[in-house]
Order: structure tokens, then C-alpha cells, then sequence
């Protein structure tokens, strides 16, 4: 639904209800107040005359309302109807969360989506209300408002963690949007619990990730385990639970950890200006905006119910990277998952680059996956890969280093798997399985997947029925999985 769409009724009556599956997916301003909340707000309900609805946050701040700070709406989980629609608006506030409008301003974003300015300018005020350039800054603002509320990191790295160019920069922004300078919002936040003094990215920052429920962590994080490239990622355990899993990034590493209610991400770096693209790459690898409401009403209508109602907090895992997901699903056809993680490993031991220095835990994850353009240069010979796979990867790694196939959501999922299945060695299943993960294509199905075949027929469903699962067979991929290798 479009700006224009959002049903005042439907919305005020989710606002009373503090209806937790709207959050993230409206936000409600208050003129009397002057400030805009999640749906979920404990605060009083206020009166239907004096409310406004935006289906972003930006289209709230550009219309002069300020973030609640009881209910923090820099918490609030994404909306999922983007990657379900998967159109230009979706992919462009995916790339925004990554920071490309940051790096190269709205013109770089709409060269990335093969769009100019204008259009794409049309398009966000149609849909949201705003323009690209709005949405970005409030997702900066949101990102500096959870830094000065839940970390001692000064004033001064929050700015330029947040994206900012200059602390100058980010005084007059927070004091134009918000009415109050960061220093104010740090005052009024108290001391953050557990902290001594000021802390660092280089020595670890703590920040929390917000989803909806239910939500299985352990599945995710056992899926990501098991899959676990050596010297890239690493994960402790306490018996059959995951605790923590940690993977390299530039100038240092990334640690997940489930928690009640959210996921911690622990980050240190070297690299501050990243940190708003690691938070956003660590939401897609853990799909925390799903809206497991919506899958559950689709799925557990149809012969999946049992699976459904068993795992009602089942995720998609993603990818931190698109490349190395691509590169995973290419050197994992038609062998097992242990075979593909050391292959994998080789790899990285190979042509991977260090991580960074003084920024990651000695001795756990030292390397970064291979870039595209590192690995079409490599020397992938005498790894106990195939003449065949090599040139496969290889085809891959130069079709991404040139931009002819982007895997970070800039382009179509549609002509993206098009793209792959042009390349020699990926066939149907590679490209579904890439767009499962990499794209976040919530309807992808990895077509000729032997496990699901057989999964299917032992549980006595028909082939056709895939059909009834739109636009959720991604996660009914993940059921039948997880129900295979739980039987």
C-alpha cells in the first residue's frame, strides 16, 4: 500500500490495540504533541482528530514531527512489504540502508538503479511521502539517536558513525529535526547501563536489533553455523544452542547474539563510517523485518500447516554479502554442507584479504571473503574444485566485478536470476537458491532441490501445490528443510 493507501480506520484501530504486527509498517504522528510513535506505543492513545498516519519515518520527520522516546522508533523493525513487492522503491531503500546515498548522494543511488533523479524522486513521494534524500538523513538521525541512547561512544564518533560528514553537520541536523543537540539527548538518557566510560568500535559497541515475534534465533543461527566458512566466521556454543556467531567485516569483525525480545550486535571496527551498513547487512542475514503474521496466514492454510504451526518463528537466513552467497551456492552444487565449507575455506585461504588489525579477536575470524574482483583474478587451481566449478566462479566473479550482475539489491530479482542462469554451470536451482538469500526474494524456490522432492513426498504433497504457497515459498523451502533434518 502507498502513502496514499494507508486506511486511517485501520491504522487507529491498530494504534489502539498496540497491535505489534503494524509495527515497523506505519508510524503515527500527533499534532498536539508534535511527535511521531511506533503503533505499539504504551503512551495514552491520543484522540482520532488530533493523529496523522506516514508509512515511513522520514515522511513524519520532513513533516516537522519528532521520534517518541518512550517508544523509539529507531527500534522498529523494517517493513516487509518491500522485499515482497521487490520494486524500484523497495530496492532503492535497501541500497539506502547500505549507505549508497551516503557515499554518492541521490545521483549515485539512481545511477545504481539504472533511473534518473527525477523519476526516482517521483516515485519516493508517491510511495512514502518524501524523497530518497530525506530518507536517508532520518535513517542517520535514528542510527546517532540509538548510539547516544544505548552507548557511551562520544558525541564525536557517533557523527561520523552515524554517516555524518562533520560533528557541525550533526548538531544542526539533530537540532533542526529533533529541537534538542546531542549532547542534550545523551544528558536525558542517563548512563548506559554496564558502561565505565566512553567506549570505542575498535574495543566493541553493543547495539540492539529489534524483530518481530515469534522469531527462532536458534534456527538461523544453527543454519549459519553449520555453513560457517573457517577464519571468516566462527560461532561458540553451549550444548546444542548457539550463542554467538562472529564474522569478519572491513577493519574488524561483527558479533551476533540472541537476547529476549532482540538480537545484540557487538561491532568493532577500525572502519566507524560502516557501521550503518553493518547494521543493515546484519538485518538481512538474520531476516529480522519478516512479518511471520503473514507468512503464517498463507502457509497455514495449506499442507504446510502442521510444519507452520510447529516452527511459527522460522526465518529466511540471508547473506552479509551477495557475491559470497553466490559463491557458496556455486561450490555447494550437489555436495554436502561440511564438503562445501571446506572448499570454501580453501578459498578463503587463498585469495581472501586480512580483516584489519587491533579490531578482531585474536585467532577467530582474520579474513574477509574474497571480493569479486579478487577471486576473478585468483588462482583457484589444486583447492579439489572441478576445471568445470572454477570457470563457473570465475564467469561469476567477473559478471559482479563489472556490474553486469549486481547481487546487493540494486537490480531486479526477476532479471537477476536471468542473468545468472546465463552464466555456464548455474542452472535453476544455483540462481532460486541465490535469490532466496542473496536477493531476499521472499517467493524464491530453488527448483530441482532434492532434499525438498523428497521432503514433499514423504509428506504426501503434490508438486503443483508450490503454487498455493505464493509469495512465501522461500520460507516454505525453510519448513520442509528444517523438517527434513529434524526426521
Amino acid at each position: 500500500m502507498t502513502t496514499r493507501q494507508l486506511d486511517f480506520d485501520a491504522c487507529y484501530l491498530a494504534v489502539s490495540a498496540r497491535d505489534s504486527r503494524f509495527d515497523g509498517r506505519f508510524y503515527t504522528a500527533v499534532t498536539t504533541t508534535g511527535i511521531y510513535c511506533r503503533p505499539i506505543c504504551p503512551a495514552r492513545t491520543p484522540s482520532r482528530s488530533n493523529v496523522r498516519f506516514y508509512r515511513h519515518a522520514a515522511a513524519a520527520e520532513a513533516a516537522g514531527f519528532r521520534p517518541c522516546r518512550r517508544c523509539r522508533p529507531e527500534l522498529s523493525p523494517g517493513d516487509p512489504g518491500w522485499d515482497v513487492r521487490a520494486d524500484l522503491v523497495g530496492r532503492a531503500l535497501r541500497l539506502i540502508d547500505d549507505g549508497v546515498a551516503d557515499e554518492s548522494g541521490v545521483a549515485g543511488l539512481a545511477r545504481r538503479l539504472h533511473v534518473t533523479e527525477r523519476h526516482l524522486h517521483r516515485l519516493f513521494a508517491a510511495e512514502l511521502g518524501t524523497g530518497p534524500l530525506a530518507v536517508a538523513r532520518t535513517r542517520r538521525l535514528l542510527l546517532a539517536k540509538q548510539l547516544l541512547t544505548e552507548t557511551a561512544l562520544p558525541i564525536t564518533d557517533v557523527a561520523f558513525a552515524a554517516g555524518f560528514g562533520s560533528v557541525r553537520q550533526f548538531n544542526a541536523a539533530m537540532k533542526e529535526s529533533y529541537g534538542f543537540a546531542p549532547g542534550e539527548l545523551r544528558r536525558a538518557s542517563g548512563p548506559v547501563q554496564g558502561t565505565q566510560g566512553p567506549v570505542a568500535l575498535t574495543t566493541g559497541l553493543t547495539l540492539r536489533l529489534g524483530h518481530r515475534e515469534p522469531y527462532d534465533a536458534q534456527a538461523v543461527l544453527r543454519f549459519l553455523a553449520a555453513r560457517a566458512i573457517p577464519s571468516v566466521e566462527a560461532v561458540c556454543r553451549s550444548g546444542p544452542d548457539v550463542t554467538a556467531y562472529t564474522r569478519a567485516v572491513p577493519g574488524g569483525s561483527i558479533t551476533l547474539r540472541p537476547a529476549a525480545g532482540h538480537v545484540r550486535l557487538t561491532v568493532r571496527t577500525t572502519e566507524a563510517h560502516l557501521l550503518s551498513r553493518l547494521v543493515a547487512r546484519c538485518r538481512r542475514l538474520l531476516d529480522l523485518d519478516a512479518d511471520p503474521g503473514a507468512v503464517r496466514e498463507i502457509l497455514g492454510a495449506t499442507s504446510l500447516a502442521p510444519l507452520v504451526a510447529a516452527r511459527p518463528g522460522l526465518r529466511v537466513p540471508g547473506a552479509y554479502d551477495g557475491f559470497e552467497l553466490a559463491v557458496r551456492a556455486v561450490v555447494g552444487q550437489q555436495i554436502s554442507v561440511a564438503g562445501a565449507r571446506t572448499l570454501l575455506g580453501r578459498i578463503a585461504a587463498r585469495a581472501a584479504l586480512p580483516a584489519g588489525t587491533g579490531a578482531v579477536e585474536p585467532g577467530r575470524v582474520p579474513l574477509l571473503f574474497p571480493t569479486a574482483d579478487g577471486l576473478a583474478a585468483a588462482d583457484l587451481d589444486g583447492l579439489g574444485l572441478t576445471t568445470r566449478r572454477v570457470a563457473t566462479i570465475r564467469a561469476l566473479a567477473e559478471a559482479v566485478a563489472s556490474g553486469a550482475i549486481d547481487l546487493d539489491g540494486a537490480g531486479d530479482p526477476g532479471d537477476t536470476v536471468a542473468r545468472l542462469l546465463e552464466i555456464p554451470g548455474i542452472g535453476p536451482w544455483t540462481a532460486g537458491y541465490i535469490a532466496l538469500r542473496a536477493l531476499r526474494d521472499p517467493d524464491a524456490w530453488p527448483d530441482g532441490d532434492l532434499v525438498l522432492r523428497r521432503t514433499m513426498e514423504r509428506l504426501g504433497i503434490a508438486a503443483d501445490e508450490t503454487e498455493r504457497w505464493r509469495p512465501w515459498r522461500a520460507y516454505a523451502a525453510l519448513h520442509l528443510w528444517s523438517h527434513a533434518a529434524t526426521t
